[in-house]
């Protein structure tokens, strides 16, 4: 069976060549970031899997490829680029990766909460356009963050939290206990958290999670921290709040469109801090993430 490594940048292409076992699969490595759609079907055919980083997949094109029998998702978003179930209608399973990027992630959520408590982006572009911007912050120690999902992400950032001084409080949709986390109903965590961070898959059931009327039930002047995806969040309700102040700030990586599209309204307001979605984006998670893509290679191709 033959690979195809479908749109490598050369951070993961030179990843793939470090981390890559005479033993794996073969795979070609596509050192091209952004694939034309209209050649999207010429560039996968004769390949039998696909190693896929963040470029949209749809059916009808896949449809063409008759050799192709797997995609493999570098990550957990395939929903965001792909329709995993019409896919496997067409008898193409869709592989993601959990866990290769748990920590890297939760440090994340972690600063950007950190920055946006305390202004950091806003003072930045203050002192570069030559004012010297000072303002009260919010002092963490001592505060409540409620945690949206409680996967391996989540609980690295309760970890965390709990070491800084926060109270931590949890709600996941199956039950789950875990030391220090207090787990409790969504209403209850919205009341009370001082900040709230996400930590969803995207899926039918989570697209739009975050609504008009949830957002209205969190504790005003929220601080707002979004490492999942975009999606599970009611943009426009999300901004409204913001402009409103009920939502006090937004630190966000990951967004309904990306790249984010200039103009776009969050780029205007100064209670947003923004990131492109570079969470999972450190040395140690990409060795995991492709060597963890190159395991599930082996194992469909020894099946």
């Amino acid at each position: 069976m033959l690979g195809l490594f479908l749109d490598a940048n050369q951070t993961l292409a030179d990843v793939f060549h470090r981390v890559v076992r005479p033993e794996d699969p073969k795979v070609t490595v596509n050192l091209q970031e952004d694939i034309d759609q209209s050649k999207l079907a010429d560039l996968v055919q004769g390949y039998d899997f696909l190693l896929d980083d963040h470029t949209t997949l749809p059916t009808a094109t896949l449809a063409q490829c008759k050799q192709l029998k797997h995609v493999i998702f570098l990550g957990t978003g395939a929903r965001s680029y792909m329709n995993p179930e019409e896919l496997a209608a067409l008898g193409i399973q869709v592989h993601i990766i959990k866990g290769y990027g748990d920590t890297a992630v939760a440090e994340h959520a972690i600063a950007l909460m950190w920055a946006a408590s305390r202004g950091v982006a806003r003072m930045d572009r203050g002192m570069r356009a030559g004012n010297w911007l000072r303002s009260d912050g919010m002092q963490l120690t001592g505060k409540t963050i409620g945690l949206i999902g409680f996967g391996g992400i989540a609980a690295e950032v309760a970890r965390i939290a709990l070491g800084s001084g926060m109270r931590v409080l949890a709600w996941n949709r199956t039950p789950k206990t875990a030391p220090g986390v207090e787990f409790v109903p969504l209403d209850r965590l919205l009341a009370e958290s001082d900040v709230v961070s996400l930590h969803l898959l995207l899926n039918d059931e989570t697209r739009g999670f975050l609504s008009a009327s949830r957002i209205a039930q969190m504790k005003p002047g929220v601080l707002l921290v979004n490492t999942a995806r975009g999606a599970v969040i009611d943009e426009a309700a999300l901004i409204a709040a913001l402009k409103s102040g009920h939502v006090g700030h937004a630190a966000l990586d990951v967004f309904t469109v990306e790249p984010l599209p200039v103009p776009h309204e969050l780029t205007t307001l100064e209670n947003v801090t923004l990131s492109a979605h570079s969470a999972f984006r450190t040395p140690e998670a990409n060795e995991n993430l492709i060597r963890m893509a190159l395991d599930i290679a082996q194992t469909i191709t020894s099946g």
